[in-house]
């Protein structure tokens, strides 16, 4: 018995299970396979998830067999732990190097920890005896998401149509993404520290602000916690209308979701863009839909209506929303509303916003000049692809890394 599976059993008895699971994490591609296995087991068992303790038993009885450590990695995706899925799922793959299907899984294990590099590389590897559908896809996808477009665009174009109509969504939103990237790069750098060139390449969003604090020591533009301030919002909506403004849209009302918060800041860019307010129908055209975040979002949003436009103020960036906003104001990890403790109405509230200050926070002086009117003419360079297609939902943050909390 290891060191590591000692700390395991000991958390699990204080009935700490995610400190187990923490304590597991630097060691899940080290640890000799049956121990993995063992692992595994008393984590399952301690979470009652009896699918994957009986495949984790299994595996640490045959630790060479090719199906057992499949089921074992299988099973670490399927329950949200992909990081204990990966050792297993390499080494059956090493056993069976033609299995397309451990290919698949070990791509998507490596793809929910963000590691697309390494899944790139792993399919890139196979070279031209790779098929199109869905591995050259996918080829594509995870050298995106790794942020090497070059790279991405030789392999697109060995991508051809899908003869599977199951893919045809797939295959048009990363044509999408494809489109928008290649704008973007004649607007910025697009490199790893282009959150916002990557963030509209990827989704279609027009990111407002760059966090001030941080930018050198990890955080690359986005924010890990966030005390938001009226300020704050103030500030995400002038640079809303300074999007407006540079590419055309013209709403001509602001749609009302029935969140506080979201009212709140509807309200307020109500008065801010001189618009009425009305109740947010998913068909209604024309119109500016507000959320402060769109964590728990209607499902309408994903379809946009003609001349719709989604904002959002605070998208958490760890854990991307199910529908992605036209234009998010931030990035931050955690946030707290300006408005939690504050039991006044909406309307109220909503008037100090429209009255707040939208003057950049000075920060601590390491994020590159932002100015508004680099802001204008970045908004007036994407305007081409921008309000286009379906808000569809990248699962990751993209090849721009920051520091995050455990």
């Amino acid at each position: 018995m290891t060191h590591t599976m000692d700390d395991v059993r000991t958390l699990l008895k204080s009935g700490d299970l995610p400190g187990a699971v923490r304590a597991l994490r630097p060691h899940a591609e080290t640890l000799p396979l049956g121990e993995l296995a063992r692992a595994v087991r008393a984590l399952a068992d301690a979470a009652g998830f009896k699918d994957l303790a009986k495949a984790a038993r299994t595996a640490a009885k045959r630790p060479d067999e090719p199906q057992a450590l499949y089921d074992l990695g299988y099973g670490c995706v399927e329950r949200g732990m992909a990081f204990l899925g990966i050792a297993p799922l390499r080494a059956a793959l090493a056993r069976v190097p033609d299995s397309r299907t451990l290919l698949a899984e070990l791509a998507s294990a490596l793809e929910d920890e963000e590691r697309h590099a390494e899944a790139a590389a792993l399919l890139a590897a196979r070279g031209d005896r790779l098929p199109a559908w869905p591995e050259t896809y996918l080829l594509v996808h995870h050298t995106l998401l790794a942020g090497d477009l070059p790279a991405a665009r030789t392999a697109a174009g060995r991508l051809t149509a899908p003869e599977d109509d199951t893919w045809n969504w797939a295959h048009a939103r990363q044509r999408r993404i494809l489109a928008r990237a290649e704008l973007a790069a004649t607007a910025g750098p697009l490199d790893s520290t282009d959150l916002r060139g990557w963030q509209f390449a990827l989704t279609g969003t027009l990111l407002g602000t760059l966090s001030p604090y941080g930018y050198a020591a990890g955080m690359t533009g986005r924010y890990a916690f966030l005390g938001d301030t009226h300020d704050s919002c103030r500030r995400g909506l002038a640079r809303l209308a300074l999007a407006l403004d540079a590419t055309g849209p013209r709403p001509a009302s602001v749609s009302l979701l029935p969140g506080r918060s979201d009212r709140i800041l509807g309200l307020a860019a109500a008065s801010i863009l001189e618009l009425p307010c009305v109740p947010y129908e998913p068909a209604r055209p024309d119109t500016l839909v507000v959320a402060y975040d769109l964590g728990e979002a209607d499902p309408s949003l994903r379809e946009r209506a003609d001349g719709q436009v989604l904002y959002e103020h605070a998208t958490r960036w760890t854990s991307p929303p199910p529908v992605r906003a036209d234009f998010s104001a931030l990035q931050a990890q955690f946030t707290k509303e300006p408005w939690e403790d504050d039991a006044r109405p909406a309307e109220e509230i909503a008037r100090d916003v429209a009255a707040a200050d939208p003057t950049a926070d000075e920060g601590d002086g390491t994020t590159p000049p932002d100015t508004d009117e680099a802001f204008r003419a970045y908004a007036a360079a994407l305007a081409p692809g921008w309000l286009t297609g379906p808000r569809d939902r990248v699962g990751s943050p993209g090849p721009v890394p920051s520091s995050r909390f455990a």
